[in-house]
């Protein structure tokens, strides 16, 4: 299945979170957790697939997923995250960044 299909199923459902980073980012940027849902789930495609480098993720190497798409209100928004399996379910997408896009 579509990566960009499997994040925005966990989106429907509500099984998405922010980081402390992404929540000051949007806090700054004055958007909501409405509008990061918004922009997920009218984009088109996966900006960029990224590595993760940082030593503090669960396992190494983490895919991170770039997404860069307009909310409702066509405010365009950047968001970085991650997608959890369990099971081989997706259950859970996370997002470490949320800001407006430059």
């Amino acid at each position: 299945m579509d990566t960009l299909v499997r994040i925005k199923r966990a989106v429907v459902a509500g099984h998405y979170g922010f980081s402390d980073k992404a929540e000051t980012e949007m806090d700054r940027d004055n958007i909501t957790e409405t509008d990061v849902a918004e922009s997920i789930l009218s984009a088109a495609a996966i900006h960029k697939t990224l590595r993760s480098t940082s030593p503090s993720r669960k396992h190494a190497r983490e895919k991170l997923y770039i997404i860069v798409s307009t909310n409702l209100s066509g405010t365009l928004i950047y968001t970085k995250g991650k997608l959890e399996s369990k099971a081989g379910v997706d259950t859970y997408y996370f997002l470490v960044s949320s800001k407006k896009a430059l």
